[in-house]
């Protein structure tokens, strides 16, 4: 209710937004239908932790995407079987500094976006399957990673890819010529 009222007072919501946003705050049950109200008023470190009911993945003939900010658990399997699962952990808050993923992909594809600062160590079987890990480089060789992430794979004619969140290319007030 806070949120919506100094958003109110900025301008960024007219009265009408505000009386039915509020109207709808306090009907809501779950802290999902808070965060679908005030999404689009706060930056990502001030939203709400996303709650998933499940803590493992599985993509059996469909996709599967977490993304924002959500807890990653210290030990999180995901499984994709003819399917996709996209792990997005650039927002993600990690539980310890030491997360494992099992990750068993099955004629499917995995992909972790990791952020920058995080190592990652990808150990285990691959069977006409495909497992890489794709990061920058970091500023200074020498600062260590702020956390670890290890992917035991098994894949069968699957792929397990983790990549290094990219930075946006374009900046404000820039433009080409």
């Amino acid at each position: 209710m806070t949120l919506l009222s100094e958003a109110a007072g900025d301008g960024r919501l007219s009265l009408s937004e505000h009386a039915e946003r509020s109207e709808r705050a306090l009907a809501a049950r779950t802290l999902g239908e808070l965060a679908r109200l005030t999404s689009d008023l706060t930056l990502p470190s001030g939203q709400p932790i996303q709650l998933y009911p499940r803590r493992s993945v599985t993509a059996m003939f469909a996709r599967e995407r977490r993304q924002g900010r959500w807890v990653v658990p210290s030990a999180f399997p995901v499984t994709a079987f003819f399917g996709d699962v996209v792990l997005d952990l650039s927002d993600a808050i990690l539980q310890s500094q030491r997360v494992t993923i099992y990750a068993t992909a099955i004629a499917g594809q995995i992909k972790l976006i990791v952020p920058a600062g995080i190592a990652v160590e990808m150990a285990g079987r691959s069977v006409l399957g495909v497992r890489s890990v794709r990061s920058q480089p970091r500023a200074s060789a020498h600062v260590p990673p702020s956390g670890v992430i290890e992917v035991r794979t098994l894949t069968l004619g699957g792929a397990v890819k983790a990549t290094t969140a990219r930075r946006p290319r374009w900046r404000l007030g820039s433009r080409r010529r």
